[in-house]
């Protein structure tokens, strides 16, 4: 069976690596002749927006999947003339402005923090009188690991004071946004889900993640201390989004805890950066059960084996053989150049006994962070 992946980063060359196990081969469209997905499959370099280079990609797949969420809808819809490929693009449709996810989480009955729309600095004043500050400001389209964000804190526009309306309008360059309440939560829990073609659906439990300057640091699954309520309702809000979507693949859906609910954050139509541990700490990793599903495969079991913490190695590379030391670790390099606020690679420590784990991962945690200062 012949994949392909529209975009060829990390996720992609992750996606190669677990199909390359049951068979499968890979064809990659990137506009990067670096991609890190290279070395699983072909690569084929150029743009989503060039219709030659999508016919170039799509001739003679059997199947087809994108990694990179701002992938553009109209990218999967010209494939989807000439292969099948999930998930489809209302998916994407809707996770790619955040004004419309807003709005599909509360027609599927999530709830969200309160937001309003902004398309200039009257409706952005006119927002923060509705949600109050402090608020975030968030671009429409685009932005991720903290980019496109600014945070309001004032509840009059005080100029180019950081956390005014103004700096924060210019900082986002003037571009459509939401802007949001900062409710105060408890924690950041995730829940990753496979769809099949035939509408079975699996979930893995809930993660508890941890950010720092807007990028993910580091996952622990399952997340303790999740209370069979908020893990039945986590599951049952990622069923109804898929559902509503006829949606085929993996989804990622990021909550907020707030006062024993969540609170939907936003969601990623792809195989996601909160799911990584599953590769050595579940049955099933995420990124085979996305290519089972995809395929047209049986979803696999998500079950964790124990405990797992996963550590993304951001901007430079810690000492090998010190991370290999380390009981139950796991090391991955995507390939990627290291540069400063960079993803390069992700450390999971798995194991039976949580306590065991969670000393080695701080072992792992000071290497991580250590090869972060350089």
């Amino acid at each position: 069976m012949l994949v392909g992946v529209l975009g060829g980063g990390q996720l992609g060359r992750m996606l190669g690596l677990a199909g390359v196990a049951m068979g499968m081969r890979f064809r990659f469209l990137d506009p990067s002749p670096d991609a890190p997905a290279k070395d699983v499959g072909e690569l084929v370099v150029g743009n989503f927006d060039d219709p030659a280079a999508l016919d170039l990609f799509s001739a003679g797949l059997d199947v087809a999947t994108f990694e990179f969420e701002n992938v553009p809808s109209s990218a999967v819809r010209h494939v989807a003339q000439r292969v099948t490929i999930h998930p489809n693009a209302d998916a994407l449709d809707v996770a790619q402005d955040r004004a419309s996810e807003k709005r599909y989480f509360e027609q599927a009955g999530l709830a969200v923090h309160p937001w309003a729309t902004v398309d200039d600095l009257s409706s952005l004043e006119a927002g923060i009188k509705t949600v109050g500050p402090p608020a975030v400001l968030k671009t429409r389209r685009g932005g991720y690991d903290g980019k496109g964000q600014a945070v309001i804190r004032a509840t009059t526009d005080t100029g180019a004071q950081a956390g005014s309306l103004c700096h924060a309008w210019e900082s986002i360059g003037k571009r459509p946004a939401i802007v949001e309440a900062m409710v105060p939560f408890t924690r950041e829990l995730s829940i990753i889900a496979a769809r099949g073609r035939d509408g079975s659906f699996a979930a893995y439990p809930l993660v508890e993640n941890a950010h720092a300057k807007g990028i993910l640091r580091t996952s622990m699954a399952p997340a303790i201390g999740v209370s069979p309520a908020i893990e039945r309702s986590a599951r049952e809000h990622c069923h109804t989004l898929m559902e509503k979507l006829n949606y085929v693949g993996v989804l990622a859906v990021e909550f907020f805890e707030h006062d024993g609910r969540l609170l939907a954050n936003e969601m990623a139509p792809r195989v996601h950066n909160t799911g990584h541990w599953t590769i050595e700490g579940a049955v099933t990793s995420q990124f085979e059960n996305h290519l089972r599903a995809v395929a047209g495969l049986p979803v696999g079991s998500c079950a964790p084996r124990g405990t797992s913490v996963m550590h993304n190695i951001i901007g430079g590379v810690p000492d090998k053989a010190a991370v290999l030391r380390v009981p139950g670790a796991h090391l991955h390099l995507y390939g990627k150049e290291p540069r400063e606020a960079r993803k390069i690679g992700h450390v999971t420590v798995c194991g039976d006994d949580a306590n065991a784990v969670s000393f080695a991962s701080s072992e792992i945690g000071s290497l991580v962070a250590a090869a972060a200062r350089g």
